[in-house]
């Protein structure tokens, strides 16, 4: 299976992202969808999981989470839009990271591309940067990777000036 891995969008969609997403069969969007017009392209584009993020509206907060725990080919995942990274976690992600012992633990918010293992906790922590064009960031990225028999691998990074 292929996953596809965005966050900070901020209400804009770009058609080479989503050229870039092309082959992934789920999307993983970790927050700061910024509108509804791109959580609607996301969600008919291919099966999405996404978590509101700081910048979102209420009416993305009715129809996304702020927390989603799931699980995919056997990993679980744990996707929140602001919850550090490895060892510097907020302490809402700590608590959830120790309730849930995710295999992946996604985030966004920091609009700076990290894929990190914790060996604390034998997971994998990923943000992946920001896909959209408004924020203080210099690159726009996002990520795709294989689960192939319970493992992520071939992770492959988007990557444009802005």
């Amino acid at each position: 299976m292929k996953i596809g891995v965005l966050s900070d969008t901020h209400g804009i969609l770009l058609p080479q992202i989503k050229q870039f997403l092309e082959p992934c069969h789920q999307l993983w969007h970790a927050g700061d969808i910024g509108s509804m017009a791109v959580w609607e392209e996301l969600q008919a584009f291919r099966p999405l999981k996404a978590v509101s993020g700081n910048i979102d509206g209420t009416d993305i907060r009715c129809v996304c989470p702020q927390v989603c725990h799931f699980e995919v080919e056997g990993l679980k995942i744990l996707m929140m839009h602001i919850g550090g990274y490895p060892p510097k976690y907020n302490t809402v992600s700590k608590s959830l990271l120790q309730q849930y012992k995710p295999h992946i633990f996604v985030c966004g918010h920091s609009h700076i591309l990290k894929v990190m293992y914790d060996k604390e906790r034998n997971m994998l922590a990923v943000n992946p940067g920001a896909a959209g064009t408004i924020g203080f960031h210099k690159v726009i990225t996002c990520l795709r990777f294989d689960i192939l028999n319970g493992t992520p691998q071939h992770m492959e990074v988007y990557h444009q000036d802005r």
